[in-house]
């Protein structure tokens, strides 16, 4: 399946993408670095990306598994080289799932899942860069 998008430039440095679903996101850059600091940069939407794509794996195995959560959210970071290209040279992810009674093994392997067999994106990023995580479940 193939997927398609276009970028168009607005003005400075921001850009517009938008899918092939027809959906659109807004990218620019810092003002030191020659933008107007109006929206995330590429570099932080690769981290969205990811933690969108694990994200989506994690609570469709949760539903499956009927584990019975109230919210979920994932903080992540990125390390990045000094010199160019600034690629990434580390990321972290940090899983938290909140509820009363959270099964943590299922909670464990469903982010194990995600990481090992569903996230493409994930899977795109791991052979340049480690992707490592850890995940805390919060008791309401």
């Amino acid at each position: 399946m193939a997927l398609e998008a276009i970028v168009r430039w607005t003005n400075g440095l921001q850009f517009i993408g938008q899918s092939g679903s027809n959906h659109a996101v807004v990218m620019d850059t810092r003002a030191d670095h020659g933008g107007t600091n109006t929206a995330p940069t590429p570099m932080e939407l690769v981290l969205i990306a990811l933690a969108g794509c694990t994200g989506m794996d994690v609570v469709s195995l949760l539903k499956k598994m009927r584990v019975d959560f109230s919210r979920f959210e994932i903080k992540v970071k990125g390390a990045r080289r000094e010199e160019h290209p600034k690629t990434f040279t580390r990321i972290d992810l940090e899983y938290i799932v909140y509820g009363k009674d959270v099964n943590e093994q299922a909670v464990k392997r469903a982010i194990e899942l995600s990481q090992e067999k569903y996230c493409s994106v994930s899977a795109l990023i791991k052979p340049n860069c480690p992707v490592n995580y850890t995940y805390q479940i919060v008791r309401e």
